[in-house]
């Protein structure tokens, strides 16, 4: 990862409320891990430190992945695509990236017969997030 070479429209921020999609893939197997949202500042925090952070919709806030559960994400390299409004992610992934315990939030297949389970829960969440609820 080389911040030097990135530039300020690189990704653009400047549309869909300064919010662009950010895809997490495991950097060693290609596996799609999870799908975030990234601000400017979420941005320039994964650049400064190569680690994963987010922004949150439903918080209003930046979040470093890992920050509660200790399943961090650290950057291995970050691609923007054509239209410099979307993030690729290529992560060494520590535990679980979903938050229902799961490697990837990808957990569940389509199929003519319904929706199936196909990967197997690494983590309880009540568990792992148990700890940061108020009492």
């Amino acid at each position: 990862m080389n911040p030097a070479a990135t530039t300020s429209s690189v990704p653009d921020f400047s549309t869909s409320d300064g919010l662009i999609a950010a895809i997490a893939q495991d950097a060693t197997t290609g596996e799609v891990l999870m799908v975030a949202w990234m601000n400017a500042e979420a941005y320039a925090e994964t650049l400064r430190t190569g680690r994963a952070v987010y922004y949150s919709r439903s918080r209003g806030k930046l979040w470093q992945k890992g920050e509660e559960s200790g399943h961090v994400q650290t950057v291995r390299a970050i691609y923007v695509d054509c239209d410099a409004d979307a993030v690729l992610l290529k992560v060494e992934q520590v535990g679980a990236a979903c938050h229902e315990g799961y490697r990837s939030c990808f957990f569940r297949e389509v199929t003519q017969g319904g929706v199936n389970v196909i990967a197997p829960r690494l983590v309880d969440p009540a568990k792992v997030y148990a700890k940061h609820k108020q009492p």
